[in-house]
């Protein structure tokens, strides 16, 4: 029997390293992504987005072709460090204020939004739509409660060289619609 939360934790530290050297080697990764992925196949007019951090592939070209496309974007909140994000909507250049994480989010008072679509950060995939995160838990909550009034379409969000043969999934991992990638768009479910 594996111990999921060991062997996450080494995932962890292994895609974590090799999401450092794939930003390194390719800083036009983003670009190339958001060009790949086709905005026809992505449901939804309300779009979730994140901004980068460290090393994360960065969502801000996709969603500045949404938003072009007509789609309303928001950015993440987090009121606190235990409960779901809010996403609270935000357009490009609009201010910004360290939410609980210390993370930039629009202002407390930007609509906040319930997104069709969100595009998540993390640190590993695989193509059966496993996705690891950093490890807080904080998206999987907050997909849980965003799952209870409609299921966002969840879009991951990273280098091609983030994939993983197989993901260690636990009951309350949320799984990915679909990957956005350098090489290229899959759709997973």
């Amino acid at each position: 029997m594996t111990d999921l939360p060991l062997d996450k934790a080494q995932m962890r530290r292994r895609y974590r390293a090799q999401r450092v050297r794939l930003a390194a080697a390719d800083p036009d990764a983003a670009v190339r992504a958001a060009q790949a992925t086709p905005l026809e196949r992505l449901p939804g007019l309300v779009i979730g987005g994140y901004l980068a951090q460290g090393s994360e592939l960065d969502p801000a070209p996709l969603m500045a072709r949404l938003a072009t496309a007509g789609r309303r974007l928001t950015l993440p909140a987090a009121a606190d460090r235990s409960g779901a994000l809010v996403f609270r909507a935000w357009a490009p250049g609009a201010p910004l204020a360290p939410d609980a994480f210390g993370i930039p989010a629009p202002s407390p008072e930007a609509e906040v939004l319930t997104p069709d679509l969100l595009i998540v950060p993390l640190l590993a995939f695989d193509r059966a739509g496993g996705r690891l995160g950093q490890g807080a838990g904080i998206y999987d909550r907050t997909i849980a409660a965003l799952s209870g009034e409609r299921a966002p379409y969840l879009v991951g969000y990273a280098y091609a060289g983030q994939e993983a043969p197989r993901v260690p999934m636990e009951p309350h991992d949320q799984p990915l619609d679909a990957i956005a990638t350098e090489a290229g768009f899959v759709e997973v479910r």
